[in-house]
């Protein structure tokens, strides 16, 4: 008889322990969990652990879709945009988004995630054109790369909510002319920068004769300065030598005479083609006659002054 029910046992054991195992669910740390039960939505489940549900998905009951929790990337490669003027790019990009309201999610693309790309894909295009399009040629290899990107990504912000998705960051990866209109837009770069280099040889050239002539000024001013006070100098010089040689005249009259009549004959003999026609008699020889200067070798002596008359004594009274 109990050999008779162990089959059963057996049988009813496994069905109780396939259904505990079909009505556990485990959700890791990069996980989320959508518990589904009959169409509609029954439990979203965001954080890791072990969860239960109705065991077995037959007759459309609980059935758990797990959607991705971490950051995820998609890419858009070779979109042909024109900026302002007409050049035209060949652009690559991506986007960095997650799962952010996971139930939104699941009730607009049925949590498929293609399907959220796709249309994230279609609206990162009609923003990528519409951004290149406001702008120069310049601009997308320019520092206002970085303002084009954040743009970008507040256009797909509001689609992206609506998906239940959250925008993270939208990069350009790639922005190269395209093969067709490069040659030209090189060469007028080229220009560009030739015209430049003329603006700045000009502006160049301006300043530098704008310092010369304030060089020159100075010059002219520093030496004007320079020869008024040479000129004081000199003067000042000359007036010392006059009153030393007034002072030295005033002491011995006689040698000062001979020292200047010495001077007289240095500087008129003092080259060996030099003549003179003079008087042997004349003052220029006096000192060659006499080494006094004087005829007889004696100097006159200078008048003393008359003696004042003594005046008569008084009478004694």
């Amino acid at each position: 008889m109990t050999s008779n029910k162990l089959p059963i046992i057996l049988i009813v054991l496994a069905v109780v322990l396939l259904a505990i195992y079909s009505s556990v669910f485990v959700v890791n740390a990069r996980e989320q969990a959508i518990v589904v039960r009959f169409g509609q939505i029954q439990s979203v489940k965001t954080e890791p652990g072990i969860y239960f549900k109705l065991p077995f998905t037959f007759m459309d009951a609980d059935r758990v879709q797990i959607v991705e929790k971490q950051a995820l990337r998609f890419d858009l490669d070779n979109i042909r945009v024109q900026v302002r003027g007409g050049a035209t790019f060949d652009v690559d990009a991506f986007v960095i988004y997650d799962i952010k309201d996971v139930r939104r999610f699941r009730e607009t693309v049925s949590g498929d995630r293609e399907s959220a790309e796709a249309r994230l894909r279609t609206q990162l295009d009609s923003s990528l054109r519409r951004v290149y399009g406001l702008r120069d040629f310049d601009a997308a290899l320019s520092e206002e790369r970085v303002a084009m990107m954040l743009e970008v990504r507040d256009d797909l912000h509001r689609d992206a909510e609506a998906l239940g998705l959250n925008i993270q960051d939208v990069r350009i990866r790639r922005t190269d002319l395209t093969r067709e209109v490069a040659p030209k837009t090189y060469d007028r770069m080229r220009a560009e920068r030739l015209a430049e280099a003329e603006l700045l040889r000009a502006q160049g050239g301006e300043e530098g004769q704008r310092r010369r002539a304030i060089a020159d000024r100075q010059v002219v001013e520093i030496t004007a300065e320079a020869q008024r006070d040479s000129e004081i100098l000199r003067g000042q010089g000359d007036a010392e030598r006059n009153r030393l040689f007034a002072d030295a005249f005033n002491k011995n009259p006689n040698f000062f005479e001979f020292y200047r009549s010495m001077a007289a004959y240095t500087t008129a003999m003092s080259s060996q083609d030099t003549t003179l026609v003079l008087s042997p008699n004349s003052e220029f020889f006096r000192y060659f006659n006499s080494a006094s200067g004087f005829p007889g070798g004696v100097p006159p002596v200078p008048p003393t002054p008359s003696a004042a008359p003594t005046p008569p004594a008084a009478s004694a009274n």
